[in-house]
């Protein structure tokens, strides 16, 4: 089973689901806006896409404009922003055992399955 960090009002999350369920894959959806990961599952989530918490941010949401944009934190400080404003995180973030991918392209977690 595939796991999907998914928003519904994401174009690219919604095709990205599509795309799973084509390749008939069976498909945990975790809608992170309403379940929103820890800070310990962000971490593995990270570290499962070989990425550092500040390039999985959204920058162009108007919360990190306004809160976010030019500071400087810690690896761990950007995950506690990300797990205490969850529209920071990209998505979709497609995860398969110990591999993880970002759904943009959609295409992209073809890789991981």
């Amino acid at each position: 089973m595939v796991t999907i960090y998914h928003n519904r009002m994401c174009s690219k999350s919604r095709q990205t689901l599509e795309l799973l369920q084509e390749q008939g894959q069976e498909v945990e959806v975790v809608e992170y806006l309403k379940q929103t990961p820890t800070a310990e599952e962000l971490s593995q989530v990270l570290a499962k896409l070989r990425m550092k918490p500040e390039q999985l941010l959204r920058k162009g949401e108007q919360v990190y404009k306004e809160q976010f944009a030019g500071k400087h934190h810690s690896d761990e400080e950007w995950i506690q922003i990300m797990v205490e404003n969850p529209s920071l995180i990209e998505r979709p973030i497609v995860v398969n055992g110990d591999k993880a991918a970002i759904g943009r392209p959609p295409e992209s977690v073809l890789s991981i399955l």
